[in-house]
Order: structure tokens, then C-alpha cells, then sequence
């Protein structure tokens, strides 16, 4: 597996995400103290895929920051930039002359995992594929897309899964779970003929369907273990308290946190240079760079940046609505 190359899709805005996202692009977002993109640069080092190509768009310079040349996690670094948002499949396009003539493996730049990519591997080439998906049981019915299969391959993509029923525990209906793509890909050089030159494409939307309809084999591997996917505030915080928690922890700080002796911190993620005051509470909330807790405030269930980092920005479309409160911009969690 050694000569295997790797990409990370670090190209995306993480609109949902701000304005944790409003100064660094999602994969750079620290968890525990890590870049997210850092978590998926040790896991394809950990199979001997040390060379990886990064694609990059929003606020490339937060991902170049963050990973550097990719030594500290394993790797080396080509960055292949792109002025115009390309798609998961476009972006395998715009950097197609770097990969050799073999099987590569693409791996999505917001999640964490420890699901056996030497399994999945093991499937790629027993079964002869053009691509093979890495997919999991979503048995709480998350809203992932469906990927329907049959008899190990992968047929089609459907909508989002019916709700589990009234008084039926997500345990109870494992063996009838819906499948979900987990965001990692094993493929062969074959499938350039598939992705459309030079054009926004989607892997999920105009390239397997198009592969398998002339009847290529896409293989469905369905990987087991750890797989976190950090696309939203509410999904942030609650795994970085996993994360935590896991490490009999409920508390991280960042470099240069000032916690007052008379302040609480529970079950909450501060990044660096912040500062509680005495008499405050804080509770599961996410504090960004810089900010300051006034004396005697209560911060529960919020995400907390500094207003000067949005107050010129327009907040996006996808993005939970917040409001300024002194000198910290503040978006509720629970709405």
C-alpha cells in the first residue's frame, strides 16, 4: 500500500459551522487541540499513504497553516488550489496530472475515524472495482443520503432515511439499517473517464451514476468503529465532548487560557487566548479565539466569538442566526 497516494477534499466553505468558520476554512478548525484535516492526514498515514494532495479553496491560507508540509502528521503535501469551487469529483479533475497510474484514496476532509481502511482495501481488490465506497450501518438515522446496494455493490444514491418509528430503539432495528457514505473512497485511475473535464461534478451525483449505469462496479464495503463527521456547531461540540470524554476529560484549553479561580468551565471547548471571569459559568459552549467571559456570566449552550471577527461579514445562508452581547458575537445552540 506504501506507493498509494491520498487526497483530502479541504475545499469547502463549512457555512453551518460559522462563525467558528468566519477567519479559517472547516478542515482547519482545531478539535482538541489538532486541525480536524489533521485527524485524516494521520489516519491515510497510518496505512502508509504518505503522500497526499490537499485541494483547497475558502480561506486556503488556514489549511496551509494548519498542516504545513504535513510532517508532524506523517505525510507530504502537494496543495492544489481552486479559484472556482469544483465539486467532490472536480476537484479529483483539477488535480488528475498528480496522481500515478494506480489506485488512490480519497478521503473527505471533516471527519475523524478509525474504521480498518486495509479491510476496505482488501475488498477494492476482490472484487475487481472501478471504486469502492467506504459505508456504514447509520442506524439513528441521521440525516445522511441512503446508498442503496446489492449483493456488495453499490446500485444508487436515494434521499435522506425515514425516521426510526415510535418506541423502536435505534439498537432494535440495526440489521434493517440504512446505509450512509462515510466520506472515504478507494479508487482506480479509470475513473477520470467518468469525471467531466474542467467542470463543477459531484462523485455521488454525476460520476458513480454515470459509471455504474455503463456497468461499472462500484463496491460497497461496510466499515465498523469510530466515525465522526463535524458539520455543524451542535455536531462540534457534542463530538469534541465525546473526544473528551473518551480521554476522561470534559474540559479542553487552548494556549493561553485564563480560567478565574471563581469561574466554572464544564463539558465545554475553549480555543486560545481565552479569558473567564470570576463568578462566571461556563457549560457546554464553544469559546473561539480571544474571548473574554465578563464576570458572572452564564454561557450555556453557545458558541462564542469575538464581534469584531464578523462584524463585517455577512452571515451565510446555511448559518444558525446569533447576536452581538458586548464585545462577543453569540449563537444559541438550541434554536
Amino acid at each position: 500500500m506504501a506507493s498509494m497516494k491520498g487526497m483530502i477534499l479541504a475545499a469547502g466553505y463549512g457555512e453551518r459551522l460559522w462563525p467558528l468558520t468566519a477567519d479559517r476554512t472547516k478542515p482547519a478548525l482545531p478539535v482538541l487541540g489538532k486541525p480536524l484535516v489533521g485527524y485524516v492526514a494521520e489516519y491515510l498515514a497510518q496505512y502508509g499513504i504518505n503522500d497526499v494532495i490537499v485541494n483547497l479553496h475558502h480561506r486556503p491560507e488556514s489549511v496551509r497553516e494548519s498542516l504545513g508540509d504535513g510532517s508532524r502528521f506523517g505525510v507530504r503535501l502537494q496543495y492544489v488550489h481552486e479559484p472556482v469551487i469544483l465539486g467532490t469529483s472536480g476537484a479529483l479533475d483539477n488535480a488528475r496530472q498528480l496522481f500515478d497510474d494506480d489506485t488512490f484514496v480519497v478521503v473527505n476532509g471533516k471527519i475523524i475515524t478509525d474504521i480498518d481502511l486495509g479491510e476496505a482495501l482488501k475488498t477494492h481488490r476482490q472484487t475487481d472495482a472501478l471504486a469502492t465506497l467506504v459505508l456504514r450501518k447509520n442506524a439513528r438515522r441521521e440525516r445522511f443520503s441512503v446508498v442503496d446496494t446489492q449483493n456488495g455493490l453499490v446500485t444508487g444514491f436515494g434521499g435522506m432515511p425515514q425516521p426510526l418509528s415510535s418506541g423502536v430503539r435505534s439498537g432494535d432495528s440495526d440489521i434493517n439499517s440504512p446505509l450512509m457514505f462515510t466520506g472515504i473512497q478507494i479508487l482506480e485511475l479509470r475513473i477520470f473517464d467518468y469525471i467531466p473535464r474542467g467542470a463543477f461534478s459531484h462523485s455521488t451525483a454525476d460520476v458513480y451514476p454515470k459509471a455504474i449505469a455503463q456497468g461499472e462496479r462500484i463496491a460497497a464495503h461496510v466499515g465498523e468503529g469510530l466515525w465522526y463527521e463535524l458539520s455543524t456547531l451542535q455536531r462540534y461540540l457534542d463530538i469534541s465532548l465525546a473526544l473528551l470524554k473518551a480521554q476522561g476529560r470534559n474540559v479542553d484549553l487552548g494556549r493561553n487560557c485564563l480560567v478565574d479561580e471563581a469561574a466554572q468551565v464544564r463539558n465545554s471547548v475553549l480555543w486560545n487566548d481565552v479569558s473567564v471571569a470570576e463568578g462566571a459559568r461556563v457549560q457546554r459552549a464553544v469559546i473561539g479565539d480571544g474571548v473574554q467571559i465578563p464576570a458572572r456570566q452564564l454561557v450555556e449552550n453557545q458558541v462564542v466569538v469575538r464581534a469584531d471577527l464578523v462584524a463585517s461579514r455577512v452571515r451565510p445562508a446555511k448559518a444558525l442566526p446569533g447576536r452581538v452581547e458586548g464585545d462577543n458575537f453569540v449563537v444559541r445552540l438550541s434554536q
